[in-house]
């Protein structure tokens, strides 16, 4: 199970966020995709920042008590991300995903380029059918 990557089973694809869109483009691409959450890159796709459902829905609800928009991604963001590289073992990622709580991580390259991201979701498929091979083959 340790030869199993993340690069194997992270989504390619994920929705992702500019620093100075506003709050409302974000969310109606979040909505769009039904992901919970992505990835904050710059111009270069340099990963920085993660948005996710709860971090827009605080401020939007602050907003509609405001009655004015009062945000942009970068005013909203978590900067403080956890990533993970593609080519890190899903066994590894499970066992930090125990302790850390964020759902989705950013899946980013050597230089921090973002490549993806990957769910618990995904990790749990990946443990899954590692599971049912070896229950299949001892079964035999």
């Amino acid at each position: 199970m340790e030869s199993v990557k993340v690069e194997e089973y992270m989504n390619h694809y994920p929705v992702t966020f500019m620093p100075d869109m506003v709050i409302e483009e974000a969310s109606f691409r979040l909505l769009k995709t039904k992901q919970l959450g992505g990835p904050v890159v710059d111009a270069n796709k340099k990963l920085v920042g993660f948005l996710s459902e709860s971090d827009l829905l605080k401020t939007m609800l602050a907003s509609t008590y405001h009655r004015e928009h009062i945000a942009s991604v970068a005013d909203v963001m978590r900067k403080d991300v956890l990533s993970v590289k593609p080519y890190e073992s899903i066994v590894t990622l499970a066992q930090q995903m125990l302790g850390e709580k964020p759902k989705i991580y950013p899946v980013v390259d050597d230089s921090g380029h973002l490549v993806g991201t990957i769910s618990r979701n995904e990790v749990l498929m990946a443990v899954d059918r590692h599971l049912r091979v070896i229950y299949n083959v001892s079964n035999q």
